[in-house]
């Protein structure tokens, strides 16, 4: 069962706007077994343009979904963020089902926790994170990444049990970096 952290930035988060954003994005409990213990951080941002912005992180013990959408309306972007996730968990799940039909004797896969990818010019690091790296192959690492909507992502190769990092080039193709 999710717990929800609705907070807005410009807007007062009345009972309305946060039953429907429980109502919204509880609708994607349905595709876990075990409804997991999990808190959905939703951020509402109204800017001067009258558009809404609206942010959803949903950190799961196996997966980090995030989302955000803009437009004119606030409960559509609701309504869009939570089409956004929906089509992540489906497409997560198709992976994990594809995969498991090949090889059956697969660890779990994977925590993947958020990663920081803002540079101070000045070179001072303003944040740190601590990763837990699981085993996974770099296809699903691009899938992540993606998910995640992150230029590169940090994970430990399955084959070579080594630390290997994906990226997205500026071509749009994907670059592997693996270590020793």
């Amino acid at each position: 069962m999710f717990r929800y952290n609705v907070r807005g930035e410009n807007i007062e988060v009345t009972q309305a706007i946060r039953d429907y954003v429980e109502k919204k994005i509880g609708k994607l409990e349905r595709y876990f077994q075990d409804a997991p213990e999990s808190t959905a951080h939703v951020n509402l941002k109204v800017y001067s343009d009258k558009t809404a912005k609206v942010e959803v992180t949903i950190p799961l013990p196996y997966l980090v979904l995030r989302a955000e959408e803009t437009s004119p309306d606030l409960y559509a972007s609701v309504d869009l963020v939570a089409d956004k996730l929906e089509r992540q968990i489906r497409k997560y799940k198709t992976k994990i089902n594809r995969k498991s039909r090949q090889v059956t004797d697969e660890a779990p896969l994977v925590s993947i926790p958020e990663i920081d990818n803002h540079e101070e010019p000045d070179l001072e690091i303003v944040r740190t994170k601590r990763l837990s790296l699981k085993p996974m192959d770099s296809e699903e690492a691009v899938l992540q990444m993606n998910m995640l909507g992150h230029n590169f992502f940090i994970f430990e190769d399955a084959e070579t049990n080594g630390s290997s990092i994906v990226y997205r080039r500026k071509d749009g193709k994907y670059g592997l970096i693996e270590t020793n």
